[in-house]
């Protein structure tokens, strides 16, 4: 919860540079048309901001009206303006430096894999290794791993590992130098394996789950950044945010070593974006280890609010992937060649039993922490659901600690009831169904996705969802790994159009554009506990905005997707504006 005015004036009193001076002119946009997002969803046409807050949302008369002679005036000129869009996960830390060394381009095909590894093998001395990761197999057009010996074509005399989630394909230098043989046994207790070809008994290059820990990766010839490198990265990486309209977001996954970074861009006024942080705990660790690390972060300064920075949310892996096959569903997957799946009895993985799930979450809500899990298939998002009931109906009220799903990609219509019952928030990622839709047809086919993001449902039901990238790697709001421009997962919502795809799935599920909208603003504020500061333009709020190039509420739905930003307003202060 937002604590009362004291804590309020304190947060603004950090907002340093950022902040506009307590006796700084007003500032009144006019002549605009703007979506203020609240429960009526108004229009406006003008709006006063002063310091970092907004004064006034109504007319122009509304707002000229005993303007004083220093203030500033923003004719808008038509434009329309939304509040600043909020991103609900990304992991900005790791993806600012993630090309510190070298630009990696975009990949669509296999042919594009073998072109990137050929290109380091002409930039790298012999016999160092040379490393993808997270090129998902499932978004490349073929949909299968680069063969053992495409990759010894394309680099003969360099080891190379193409990872994507927890598989990789390895080449043969990479085997030899790993001692990889036909003889070789995947280590005990995991759940790996090496494939091999059927005929020859030899392996193939393609290591599974565990199997991977058989690498012995040597150097990679790569540089790495120094602490303040770091800093001036994740800054660029903000205000590259700014650009596609962010200005808050929240980092699902933050380490002593992340907060640190984002500390250092606050104390030097350079912190662009609002964060909000959910700590990482390994969930694989000791209950009692587990329960310290919980009480690490309720411990920690950043606990009590900011509105810059905020420590309030614990962050959990309950299971698998959705793009590589993991995700823990409560049917079958089916057998699969993409997946490498040829258990037809197998479900996904999932990672924490029912009683210690319970006994992690129940320790971080009574915390005052907001817990959560990457939950992806339906069975561990109804494990999840069903955990959090269960502390609801037997501990203590969990409405107001608005517990979390993270991902919830599939969901089932008694999880939902379940949601809507106990308060619990949903983090979904659109624009994975636009990635992604085409294979998860062909996998599960139209009726297992009959809750595939069911955005209409969840609004319906008045389940409270946000829209959110997980963005991971790359800078650049399109060509990251996980698009985080927002205007595309808007889109995305309105359509339900899969790239290299025909026709939309699963249509039903459509929602109009102020519920679009709702779920990057107010949607995600509520996420954060934050819906009183942020997330709509009402007065006392703070003057968090943006100005857009087209009207979003009436421009062609196609259009929604190439929106683009020509101003963005954090605190009262423009951090972005448009050439």
């Amino acid at each position: 919860m937002i604590p009362g005015k004291m804590n309020r004036l304190l947060s603004a009193a950090l907002v340093l540079l950022l902040a506009s001076p307590a006796l700084a002119a007003p500032t009144a946009l006019v002549n605009g048309k703007i979506v203020t997002v609240t429960p009526d969803f108004a229009i406006a046409e003008a709006m006063l901001v002063e310091g970092e807050r907004i004064v006034k949302v109504g007319t122009n008369g509304e707002i000229r009206e005993g303007l004083p002679t220093d203030a500033t005036i923003v004719d808008l000129k038509g434009a329309t303006v939304l509040p600043g869009l909020i991103d609900s996960h990304v992991h900005s830390t790791g993806a600012a430096t993630h090309e510190f060394d070298h630009i990696i381009p975009e990949m669509e095909t296999v042919a594009d894999v073998l072109a990137y590894i050929r290109d380091r093998a002409t930039k790298v001395p012999e016999g160092t290794w040379i490393g993808l990761s997270q090129v998902f197999i499932t978004r490349l057009r073929e949909q299968r791993f680069p063969t053992r010996a495409e990759m010894d074509e394309a680099a003969p005399k360099h080891p190379v590992t193409f990872r994507t989630g927890p598989d990789a394909a390895i080449n043969s230098l990479a085997m030899e130098l790993s001692g990889i043989t036909r003889d070789t046994a995947v280590p005990e207790g995991g759940t790996g394996r090496i494939e091999k070809d059927p005929a020859t008994g030899e392996p193939t290059g393609i290591l599974r789950g565990s199997a991977t820990g058989l690498i012995k990766r040597g150097n990679t010839g790569t540089k790495s950044p120094d602490e303040k490198e770091k800093v001036d990265a994740l800054a660029e990486l903000l205000a590259d945010y700014n650009r596609v309209g962010l200005t808050s977001i929240s980092d699902r996954g933050a380490s002593d070593g992340g907060i640190a970074l984002y500390s250092a861009l606050r104390d030097s006024g350079r912190l662009t974006c609002r964060v909000y942080l959910y700590y990482s705990v390994g969930a694989g660790s000791p209950i009692e280890e587990v329960k310290a690390s919980i009480d690490k972060a309720a411990a920690h300064p950043l606990h009590a609010y900011n509105n810059q920075l905020w420590l309030r949310g614990i962050k959990i892996f309950l299971d698998g992937g959705m793009l590589t096959g993991s995700a823990y569903m409560k049917r079958p997957w089916g057998v699969s060649a993409a997946y490498g799946i040829d258990d037809p009895e197998y479900r996904g993985m999932v990672y924490v039993e029912p009683e210690k799930l319970y006994e992690m979450a129940k320790h971080a809500l009574s915390k005052d922490l907001q817990f959560t899990a990457h939950s992806v298939g339906d069975g561990a998002v109804e494990r999840l659901v069903d955990t959090y009931a269960r502390i609801g109906e037997n501990d203590f009220p969990v409405n107001e600690q608005r517990p979390c799903v993270t991902h919830c990609n599939f969901m089932t219509a008694e999880a939902i009831e379940k949601m809507a019952k106990h308060g619990i928030v949903a983090d979904l990622q659109p624009a994975w169904l636009y990635l992604d839709g085409r294979t998860l047809l062909k996998q599960f086919g139209n009726e297992r996705l009959e809750f595939f993001q069911p955005y209409k449902t969840l609004s319906e039901k008045g389940v409270k969802a946000g829209g959110g990238s997980d963005h991971m790697q790359k800078v650049g709001s399109m060509r990251s790994v996980n698009p985080y421009n927002p205007f595309l997962g808007m889109w995305t919502t309105l359509t339900r159009h899969p790239r290299w795809m025909g026709e939309p799935i699963r249509t039903e599920q459509i929602i109009d554009r102020a519920e679009a909208i709702r779920l990057y603003t107010i949607n995600n504020a509520w996420l954060t506990f934050e819906e009183k500061e942020k997330g709509s333009l009402e007065a006392g709020k703070l003057a968090d905005f943006i100005v857009i190039d087209r009207d979003i509420l009436t421009c062609p739905v196609d259009e929604v997707k190439a929106i683009t930003v020509k101003e963005t307003w954090l605190g009262g202060k423009r951090v972005f504006a448009a050439e």
